[in-house]
Order: structure tokens, then C-alpha cells, then sequence
């Protein structure tokens, strides 16, 4: 097979990017002056037409009313930004005011705020509910409001739907539980795999590529790597983008993107707030966790600095011999982001992030309902994340660009027990098999965006390059004797160009097309203890989109779309000379209705039929080690809806359901199945969350409920680990109140004490020989107080 031979050195890493943006920066030309840009503006809602006017004259425009979604005309020629407010914002009685060099602010005009003739309100009536500003989403690589973006999609706002938790402990799972089509697997923090719409190949943690990109603002931080359960601190938003992404994000992206969207520095003016939580568990261990963030103007319009910081302490309740609460995770994180105005609407964001996880030891048990087990060795878990992003963007003009290159270092190192299960590797007495996994990811776009008459269009170029390395290690318990039980590295890269444009028809129709051709490259190198491997191999290919998109009204779409993506395949488990496997292939075709029902909320239902062909997935061997086998094809139907209703002022309800079947309709495995369902996801998900804001006095006080149920899932294609999972109910009960700046608030999670199987995996060693259980969280209390923001 043909071999190549490339080093990426990360010191050169932050020196290539830097000059290559710059290069760029500083070749392109100078964009039209803000007080006279050249604008092209189609026909929309206005809050659509406010986001297209801030890119096209790279300018931030901030509200502090409602913006209403009412129809816009078309602006088009060389006109300031005073006086494409103006026309855009008058018949709605809405003025704009300049409050910084780049920066505007929407307000009420005189005229439309007249004072009222009835008395003021007592101090304990309860002010009316200001609409919340529209929502913008960007994961798509184009800023486009949610109440015209023909995808599914869902968009989390961390301080909107934290129910008093403290945001160092808000992740992943947290969010899962919050959205429609997010599932997990329950090994614990830095441990999980992540699935989309029942993507889902295998429960345990081998080499294939993650079927769910995770991004932190557009930048890639995981490619193979488990879900490192970023805390979702300082985050203006998570996007949950629905189904194969190959046409925008490349290869690996089949069931979907999830993209954190941090707070950018603010260059107008400084700011602090801080959070400090404590946690007790029934029957557990004692936490905690702090927060800080700092917004410095270094420059004024021109240099800002945001930091924050994190630490938490998670509490354990697993006991195991005389070693008590021994689950406990501790975890601290930090970021850091630098952004520079470079003027004639460049904007460069510099970022900086680490998370460092370490759990004491798993959170299984052998018996179901239990949450102790007989005396073992410890089995510790790290999960060490870094990143470094660069990006530099020009907003202003006909054209935007966007230029983004990121590295990411991510290190995952287990230990577990081996005294039971490993007895056949020919090591007297073992101990401890040391799993020690290191990613590195390299993510480079160039991109284009605008508008050429009514149509938007964006256009991009695209390379990644991603390294993963495994070592297995098994270690006497008694003596230092070692044995290697395999190693593995793989290389993998993508080059792309992609493109996509949006054409309106008339009559509200609007079709999107998209595709990426790509150049994929993997090589492979295996050595195990009876087998060895290498694989090298090269796949071109285009991976299309399109969409049909009708808005009968403001408000009001309706969508049918077609997603692909592509996964590299790689060597199969087993004897001496490895199968080579054929890549994934998924096809997905999706409608959808999206109701947005004004200051009372929105209203989503969608379906989606997806065919996925060659499923690659890691399965356990006899031997207790994972390999990947082709387990043939699958089909995934499913149904979804989601509600967030504010039916009076001071109340909200959220609510949403997913129905799906899952299953394999060809069986390449090589054994006979009588449960065809994929592993992990469960078959349906319901949930349901009540809030109510009230006053007492002068004091603002507020309640919430939460419940999600989750159905039958199964833990592996193989009949003797057909382990049951699901059918159980989580519940959280929040109150708080806000006196000035600071919020105070207390929150019980699972305050019906119940003791359902979330999951039935923990040591795959042991796992043949013994069922294993990983129980709820017992019943906790959490108290948080946050100082908000400020000045």
C-alpha cells in the first residue's frame, strides 16, 4: 500500500496559522466606510433584516425591546447605517441609537412609548414579559434567524434553562436532558459517547470517528476522541444541529453537530460576575463549584479581554469496599479570548481554553437497585482537554469572510480492574489494564458568505487533520511484570471545498442546495498480540444537501430536506490478517414545521427516514478488548416535537417528545439476532418543565419542575450483552430568588429518591462474567449563589 510521512509540530502550529490569516487580512481590500456601506438587503422579517445589516456593515446592533417579525422592504445602494435603521425600523415605532463607534441600540421611539393614564403598578405586581430578541443561529455557517432556518435544529440558552444550577455543572448531560434527539452513553463525566436521532453504533469507546462533531465556535474540538464534557460556562448558546452534516462539516459528522457558542469581549466596557455553588448527595459525598468571568477593554472600540474561570467538585455515591463516595470528579477549566478590531470591519478573536477532569474511580455495581460493591481496585479516569483558536472575520460589505485555523491537544487515560477477565493474555495475576488514548485535531476553513440580488450563498474551503494513538497496557497486581496488549495510531485527513446557496421562488418558497467535495485520507498502523495491521487508504467523493423551504407567513415554515455524510472506514477486529472495512454511508431525508408564536414562544414537530449503509461499529471480543466490526445497514425512522408556551405573564411551559425505531435491516455480523435495535438510544423520551416567575414585595421570585422519562434501550448488537437499560424518570425542583445583583437558589434533583438502570456498562472486562448496573444519582440538594453581571 502506498505510505506517506507527515509531522505536525504544535509549536509551528500557532506561527503557520497566524502568518496565513494575516497574509489574508492584510491583501484584502478596504470595505466602504460605515457612515455610506453599500448594502443589498433583501425583503425579510425584521429581526433577519437587522442581522444581515449588521454583517453587511460590520456593525454590532443590540436591543433592549422586542424586535416583531414583521415584513421588511428591500435596501439596497450606498447608504448609511442611520439611515437603513431608520427605514427599517419606523413602521415598527422602534428608533436606533449610536452608543459606540461600531456599536447601535434598538429602543422604543417617544412617540410609541406614551405615558399611561392608569396608576402605577403596586411593587408586587409582576412587570409584563418583554420579548425575548430573535434567535440567530449560526451552526449552518450562516447567521439566519430560527424562525426561518430550514433544518432541525435546537437552540439551548444555558441562563435561560439552568433551573438555578450552577453553570460549572452544567454539560452535556445537562443538555440532553433539555433537548429532543440527544442521547448519551452513562459511564460518567469524560467518559460518554454522544448520539443524534438514534446515529448510534456501539456504547463502547474504540477508534471509530465520533458520529457527532463537537465545536466550540466553528472550531473542531473532537474527531474520535469521547464526549469531553465541556462546562457550558459564559456560553451565550448551544446548537444542536439534527441529522448528517457532511455537505458543510465533512466526513464523521452523521448524526449531527454540536456547537458551544461562547460570549465574545465586549469592547465597550468592563464587567465581572461570579457564581458559587454547593451540593449535598443522600447517602453521598459533600461538593462544590465556583465560577468567574472578567470583560477588560484594553483598547476602547478597539481590544477587549474576556477570562473566566472554573472548578467544580462532584460528589460520589458509589461505594466500594471500605473506600466510600469513591465516584467523586473534580474538574477546573479556564478561557481565554483576546478580540481585536483591525478596523474597516475586521474583527480577530485570539482563544485559549483547558478543561482538566479526573474521576476517582466508576460508577457501577453488580446488582440492580444497589450503590455499593464488594471491594476492587480503583479505577481513575482523566480527561485533559486544550485548544487554541484563531479567527479572523470581516463582516462589512457585499462579502464576508471568515477565516478560523484551531488546534486541539485531548488526552483520556482509564484504569481499570483486571483481576476478573484478563486471565487469558498470559500475565500471571493481573491487575490493572492501563488504556491511555491522545487526540490531536488540526481545523483550518476559509469561507464566503453574502447575498447576489435575493439569493444568500456562502462558499469555503476547508482542511482538517486528525491523529489518535492508543496504548494498552496490562500490569501485574503482585509484581511489576507488564504486558502490551496492542498499540494503534491513525492519521486521518480531510481536504473540502463546499458550497451552498438559497434561492427564494416567490409566493414565501425558498430551495437551498449545498454539496462538498472532498478528498479523505486515513492510514492505519496496528500491532497487537497476535495480530498486526496496516491500512492506507483515499476516498474522493461529494456529499450533497438540498432543501424546500415555504413561509406562508411571518413566522410560520414549513421544510423538507436531504442531509449525507461519510465515514472513513478502517481495520476490523480479529485474526491475523484484519478485515479492511468499507465506510459508513448515511443518507437522511427530514420535514419539519416551525411556529413561532410572537412573546409566547415557538412551536416544533418534525419527521426523519435515515438509511445508513456499512454501520461501522466497536464491538467487545471474547477477549474483553474492542475491535470494530461492519455490523451492515440500519434504518432509522422517528418523530419529534418540542413546545415552549408562555400562556400569561409569569408562567412558562416547555415540552417536547421524540418516538423513534431504530433497526438493523441487514445483519453483516455474522450471528444470529433476535433483537435488531441499535444500541444506546432509547425508543421514546418525554419531558416536561413548568416555571413561574412571581413578586413578593420588592422581591422577584421563581419556581420550576422538571421531568424527563426515558424508554427501553438495549446496551449491544450481541445477544450475550443484550443488557436492558432506560424506562426511568428523572425529576429536579428549583426555587429561587434575586436580590439586586445577586440570585439566589436552591435545587433538589431526583426528590422522589427513585433507583432505575441508567446504563449497563462499566468495565468491559468484567462485563461477560457478571451484569453490571449504573444507578441514578441519589436524591441531592444544590444551593447556588450567582452575582450577576454587572456593571
Amino acid at each position: 500500500m502506498a505510505s506517506r510521512q507527515r509531522a505536525i509540530f504544535p509549536n509551528s502550529w500557532a506561527l503557520r496559522s497566524s502568518l496565513a490569516l494575516t497574509a489574508i487580512v492584510c491583501a484584502s481590500p478596504n470595505v466602504e466606510a460605515r457612515e455610506a456601506a453599500r448594502l443589498d438587503i433583501a425583503a425579510s422579517d425584521l429581526p433577519q433584516a437587522i442581522a444581515e445589516l449588521a454583517r453587511q456593515a460590520g456593525v454590532s446592533i443590540g436591543s433592549n425591546t422586542s424586535l416583531p417579525a414583521i415584513r421588511t422592504q428591500r435596501i439596497r445602494g450606498t447608504i448609511g447605517v442611520a439611515e437603513a435603521l431608520r427605514r427599517l425600523l419606523g413602521p415598527a415605532g422602534l428608533v436606533a441609537r449610536q452608543v459606540g463607534s461600531t456599536a447601535w441600540r434598538i429602543e422604543r421611539s417617544a412617540q410609541a412609548v406614551r405615558p399611561s393614564p392608569t396608576p402605577p403598578p403596586t411593587p408586587s405586581a409582576l412587570a409584563p414579559e418583554v420579548q425575548a430578541p430573535p434567535i440567530v443561529v449560526t451552526a449552518a455557517k450562516q447567521e439566519q434567524s430560527l424562525a426561518s432556518a430550514p433544518f432541525a435544529v435546537a437552540v439551548v440558552v444555558p441562563d435561560e434553562r439552568s433551573g438555578g444550577l450552577a453553570q460549572a455543572v452544567l454539560g452535556s448531560t445537562w443538555l440532553a436532558s433539555n433537548v429532543e434527539g440527544l442521547a448519551l452513553t452513562g459511564l460518567g463525566p469524560g467518559r460518554n459517547r454522544m448520539f443524534v436521532r438514534g446515529v448510534a453504533d456501539s456504547p463502547f469507546n474504540g477508534a471509530s470517528q465520533s458520529t457527532v462533531a463537537i465545536l466550540l465556535d466553528e472550531a473542531r474540538l473532537t474527531y474520535a476522541a469521547p464526549d469531553p464534557d465541556v462546562r457550558l460556562v459564559d456560553v451565550e448558546r448551544v446548537e444542536l444541529l439534527k441529522g448528517p452534516q457532511g455537505s458543510l462539516y465533512g466526513t464523521g459528522a452523521l448524526g449531527g453537530i454540536y456547537q458551544i457558542r461562547t460570549r465574545r469581549p465586549d469592547l465597550d466596557s468592563a464587567s465581572f460576575a461570579a457564581e458559587t455553588g454547593a451540593e449535598n448527595v443522600w447517602h453521598g459525598g459533600l461538593g462544590g463549584s465556583a465560577s468567574a468571568v472578567v470583560n477588560l477593554p484594553l483598547r476602547r472600540d478597539r481590544m477587549a479581554l474576556r477570562v473566566l474561570g472554573y472548578g467544580a467538585v462532584e460528589p460520589g455515591w458509589i461505594d466500594t469496599g471500605d473506600r466510600r463516595d469513591a465516584n467523586e470528579t473534580r474538574l477546573w477549566g479556564a478561557r481565554a479570548t483576546l478580540r481585536t478590531a483591525l478596523g474597516d470591519a475586521w474583527l480577530a478573536d485570539a482563544t485559549g481554553f483547558v478543561q482538566f477532569l479526573n474521576s476517582r474511580d466508576t460508577q457501577y455495581v453488580y446488582a440492580p437497585t444497589e450503590r455499593a460493591r464488594p471491594a476492587q481496585l480503583p479505577e481513575p479516569h482523566d480527561n485533559d482537554l486544550r485548544h487554541a483558536a484563531l479567527r479572523v472575520e470581516r463582516r462589512g460589505g457585499q462579502i464576508g469572510i471568515h477565516l478560523t485555523s484551531a488546534m486541539t491537544w485531548h488526552d483520556v487515560a482509564d484504569k481499570l480492574d483486571a483481576t476478573v477477565g484478563a486471565q487469558g493474555f498470559g500475565l500471571p495475576d493481573p491487575g490493572r489494564l492501563n488504556d491511555a488514548r491522545s487526540y490531536r485535531v488540526w481545523d483550518n476553513e476559509a469561507r464566503l458568505d453574502g447575498q447576489w440580488g435575493g439569493m444568500r450563498w456562502l462558499a469555503g474551503a476547508a482542511y482538517l487533520d486528525a491523529t489518535q494513538s492508543r496504548d494498552l497496557l496490562l500490569n501485574a497486581r503482585a509484581s511489576t511484570a507488564t504486558i502490551s496488549l496492542g498499540t494503534e495510531k491513525r492519521n486521518s485527513s480531510d481536504a473540502a471545498l463546499f458550497g451552498q446557496m438559497s434561492m427564494p421562488l416567490g409566493q414565501g418558497l425558498e430551495a437551498t442546495v449545498g454539496g462538498r467535495l472532498f478528498r479523505s485520507s486515513t492510514e492505519l498502523t496496528r500491532a497487537g498480540r497476535a495480530s498486526a495491521g496496516l491500512d492506507d487508504r483515499r476516498r474522493t467523493n461529494v456529499t450533497p444537501s438540498a432543501s424546500l423551504s415555504w413561509q406562508p407567513r411571518d413566522g410560520r415554515l414549513f421544510f423538507v430536506r436531504y442531509g449525507s455524510a461519510f465515514r472513513q472506514g478502517g481495520l476490523g477486529a480479529g485474526s491475523a490478517q484484519p478485515m479492511v472495512l468499507e465506510g459508513d454511508e448515511l443518507r437522511t431525508i427530514e420535514a419539519g414545521w416551525r411556529e413561532m408564536l410572537g412573546s409566547r414562544g415557538q412551536f416544533d414537530l418534525g419527521g426523519y427516514f435515515s438509511d445508513w449503509d456499512h454501520l461501522q461499529s466497536d464491538a467487545l471480543g471474547t477477549d474483553g478488548l474492542v475491535g470494530t466490526v461492519d455490523a451492515g445497514r440500519a434504518r432509522i425512522v422517528g418523530a419529534e416535537a418540542s413546545v415552549d408556551f408562555r400562556p400569561v405573564v409569569g408562567w412558562r411551559l416547555q415540552a417536547g417528545a421524540i418516538f423513534q425505531s431504530a433497526l438493523l435491516i441487514r445483519n453483516d455480523l455474522g450471528i444470529e439476532l433476535d433483537d435488531r435495535r441499535l444500541p444506546v438510544v432509547p425508543r421514546y423520551t418525554v419531558r416536561g418543565s413548568l416555571s413561574h416567575d412571581w413578586m413578593l414585595g420588592p422581591i422577584p421570585f421563581s419556581a420550576q419542575a422538571d421531568a424527563r422519562y426515558l424508554g427501553p434501550a438495549r446496551l449491544s448488537f450481541d445477544p450475550v450483552l443484550d443488557r436492558r437499560a432506560g424506562n426511568l424518570l428523572e425529576t429536579r425542583l428549583f426555587l429561587g430568588a434575586r436580590l439586586g445583583r445577586l440570585a439566589l437558589g436552591v435545587v433538589t434533583s431526583n426528590p422522589l429518591g427513585l433507583e432505575a438502570n441508567t446504563f449497563a456498562l462499566g468495565n468491559p472486562l468484567r462485563v461477560i462474567a457478571s451484569r453490571q448496573y449504573i444507578p441514578q444519582k441519589p436524591r441531592s440538594i444544590a444551593l447556588s449563589v450567582r452575582l450577576l453581571e454587572f456593571p
